[in-house]
C-alpha cells in the first residue's frame, strides 16, 4: 500500500565580462535559459530600446535591457519558494484572460521576481516550486534528472485490477509510452491512487487514466524532488531552508 507523504548565490561573472542575452534574461528571474532564448527570438527583449532577436548577443555593461516595458537586471539574491497550489489557479506569470495565477498569490509578499518550475494544471493542486534560479529550474525540468513526483489521484470509479496492471506495465499514449515508477491504492481505497512518476509530459497523469475511461475528480501533487507538503496549507507558500536548497542542487548535479 502506497503511503502518501504528509503535508543566494551571486552571479560569478565580472561586471565587465559580457554575458549572452538569453543567460542575462534568465538571471533576471523571468524564465529558464531555454525559455529566455525563445523570448529573445520572438522579439520581446529590447537592447537599448531596439529589438534584439539573437540569444547569443553579448550584453555589455553599458547596455539597457528591457522586457515587457520594464528595464531588467540580473537578480543577485536567489529565492526558492515552495507553494501548495490551490485549485482554479494558473501556473504562469500572467494570464491574458485575467484568471488568478500562482504569481498573484505572491504579490506584495516577496520582492524578487520568480517563476514556476514546470507547471500544474489549473485544477491540479499541490507542490509547486518557484524560483529566480534559472540554472536550477532548467536542470529540475530536464527529463534526464528524473525529478521524483508523487500524485494523489481520486477517480470517479474504482480502478480495476486489469487497468492497474496495464498502468504498471506502461500505457501507449498518443505521444509515446507512459511509464510510471510506482502505483498503489491509498489506504486500500480502489478509487484513490498513489502514483509515482518522473515524466514531465503535459497532463501525463490525467491522460493515463482518461485513456482507460476514468475521470480524475481530484489530482494533488504531494511530493516533488524530495519536498513534501508537511505543515504547508493549501494556497500558502514558504521559503526553502538552506538544507533543502543544498539537497535540490545536489540532486541535479
Amino acid at each position: 500500500m502506497m503511503k502518501i507523504p504528509s503535508r543566494s548565490k551571486p552571479i560569478k561573472k565580472s561586471p565587465d565580462e559580457p554575458m549572452r542575452l538569453n543567460k542575462y534574461v534568465a538571471h533576471c528571474g523571468i524564465c529558464s535559459r531555454r525559455q529566455a532564448a525563445d523570448l529573445v527570438k520572438s522579439g520581446k527583449v529590447l537592447v537599448n530600446g531596439k529589438v534584439e532577436s539573437n540569444p547569443a548577443y553579448e550584453v555589455k555593461p553599458s547596455d539597457k535591457i528591457s522586457y515587457d516595458g520594464k528595464n531588467i537586471k540580473p537578480e543577485e539574491k536567489k529565492v526558492y519558494i515552495l507553494m501548495n497550489k490551490p485549485k482554479d489557479t494558473i501556473t504562469t506569470l500572467k494570464d491574458e484572460r485575467t484568471r488568478k495565477t500562482v504569481i498573484d498569490l505572491l504579490e506584495g509578499k516577496i520582492e524578487e521576481r520568480v517563476y514556476p518550475v514546470g507547471r500544474l494544471d489549473r485544477n491540479t493542486t499541490g507542490l509547486l516550486l518557484l524560483t529566480n534560479d534559472g540554472e536550477l529550474s532548467q536542470k529540475l525540468s530536464h527529463p534526464s534528472h528524473k525529478a521524483k513526483k508523487i500524485y494523489h489521484v481520486v477517480l470517479d470509479k474504482p480502478l480495476t485490477k486489469k487497468h492497474f496492471e496495464q498502468i504498471t506495465q506502461g500505457l501507449m499514449l498518443e505521444d509515446g509510452k507512459a511509464e510510471v515508477d510506482g502505483i498503489d491504492f491509498v489506504d486500500g481505497k480502489k478509487d484513490e491512487i498513489g502514483i509515482e512518476i518522473h515524466s514531465g509530459k503535459n497532463r501525463i497523469v490525467r491522460r493515463i487514466f482518461e485513456h482507460l475511461q476514468y475521470e480524475v475528480t481530484k489530482l494533488d501533487r504531494v511530493y516533488y524532488a524530495g519536498l513534501t507538503k508537511k505543515n504547508l496549507a493549501r494556497g500558502r507558500f514558504r521559503h526553502l531552508t538552506t538544507q533543502e536548497v543544498i539537497m535540490l542542487k545536489h540532486f541535479v548535479k
